[in-house]
């Protein structure tokens, strides 16, 4: 890097091949400061559309520097391969003030290891919003990251650093600022919004942003940015054929069933109309959210997880009728894309799996189908095999959090039983 005297600086790669893994180092005219080691790596984005299997890590209100958020981040460093290919926020990444200090404690001193071969696509809570603006652009969350605001990642250019999207493999990620950005119709981040939906041509659509959809945490839905979020920004995104939505600001974890068309407060809910599947969506439960056809399918049903206790806690009372999930725990999200399957687990500070559901799209819900074509044969053997020695949420038979042989008794058992 050139002499300066900026403490922020940002270098532009090009010419990388996709799908690949390159070492680096980074220094000045004096020397090397970090890398030029085995550590120091990172691997591009693979080819758009590329329906090769996806790790994500999502964490939420995860900014308290503290033993909690330690906790929730060594319980994802146990679990399976404890490595993401995405790893997105929720907001609230720096408390109490976002400060820069607070962002030197809760982001770089409590995932340094992360940080070197992982990007962080960071979401705007109100927290942060203390030492920023997000109209200006300034402040310390907005000199921390550097996000794509000119479509670098895929998606249509959204002109700001505050709300944006970016591809990765068959999955659109939509990241949302709830706190501070305009969320009525005709506001800059809903004409963008419209645009974006619009061009997106992946499988999947998971949206990201901080005020949740539904909850009766210790914060509740009922505060304006939800009521705006969920009343103007919902029906885009379900029209859109939105999977999953993420979100914090309540300190706990809340699981919707699979919603379509409930903009209002709670008491309006018709489980008649607005709730698609009121199954658990569990493999050898209910079973999954099982979708008709592959690809986006508009108001086909979306799952709202609220997750926003990856670095602290707080009691709500936990009775909003769209949840079918509440957990109070300290933890965090890991999702799973692979074609037209995906598989979510909320992992809590112990490394448990406390909760599990798995959306489908025009393959059913056949717990030993892993090929899957509807039919079991040993291209579904050698396939969960594979998942089982690369631990993988979906071999992860029993839910336990291990990869061993009660899940190959599971799936044993699921695969004489046939598929329905």
């Amino acid at each position: 890097m050139a002499d300066g005297i900026t403490t922020e600086h940002v270098v532009r790669l090009v010419g990388l091949d996709s799908g690949s893994q390159y070492f680096y180092a980074v220094g000045d005219s004096e020397g090397m400061l970090a890398g030029g080691d085995e550590d120091h790596r990172f691997r591009t984005h693979p080819e758009v559309g590329s329906r090769e299997r996806v790790r994500i890590w999502a964490i939420g209100d995860s900014g308290t520097a503290n033993d909690d958020a330690r906790a929730v981040r060594d319980a994802f460093l146990g679990y399976g391969p404890g490595v993401a290919d995405v790893w997105v926020t929720m907001g609230d990444n720096a408390y109490l003030v976002g400060s820069d200090l607070e962002h030197q404690n809760a982001v770089f001193d409590m995932y340094p290891m992360i940080l070197q071969d992982t990007a962080m696509w960071a979401t705007f809570g109100n927290h942060d919003a203390f030492s920023a603006d997000a109209a200006t652009e300034s402040g310390p969350y907005f000199d921390v990251f550097t996000l794509p605001r000119n479509a670098e990642a895929g998606g249509v250019a959204s002109g700001t650093e505050a709300y944006y999207s970016f591809d990765y493999g068959n999955v659109h990620f939509v990241c949302l600022d709830s706190s501070e950005s305009g969320r009525t119709p005709g506001s800059a981040m809903l004409e963008w919004l419209a645009q974006d939906l619009a061009a997106n041509e992946q499988d999947w659509l998971i949206g990201v942003w901080h005020h949740p959809a539904y909850s009766e945490g210790h914060n509740s839905d009922d505060e304006d940015e939800s009521i705006e979020m969920r009343t103007h920004v919902l029906p885009m995104m379900e029209a859109a054929g939105a999977d999953l939505v993420v979100a914090g600001h309540s300190h706990t974890y809340e699981r919707s069933m699979l919603m379509n068309g409930h903009y209002g407060l709670s008491g309006t809910l018709d489980p008649t109309s607005m709730v698609l599947d009121a199954g658990d969506g569990r493999m050898g439960g209910d079973g999954a959210y099982a979708k008709a056809g592959s690809g986006l399918s508009p108001n086909s049903g979306t799952v709202y997880v609220v997750a926003g206790s990856s670095g602290r806690l707080d009691a709500g009372d936990y009775n909003h009728p769209a949840n079918i999930v509440n957990i109070n725990s300290l933890g965090s999200m890991v999702i799973e894309v692979e074609g037209d399957r995906l598989d979510a687990v909320f992992l809590d500070s112990d490394g448990a799996v406390g909760d599990r559901f798995t959306i489908t799209k025009g393959i059913g819900s056949c717990v030993a189908d892993f090929s899957p074509d509807g039919v079991l044969n040993f291209f579904d053997v050698s396939a969960f095999i594979e998942r089982l020695n690369t631990r993988v949420i979906s071999a992860d038979l029993n839910g336990d959090g291990r990869w061993d042989f009660f899940d190959v008794a599971a799936f044993i058992a699921a695969y004489n039983s046939g598929c329905p």
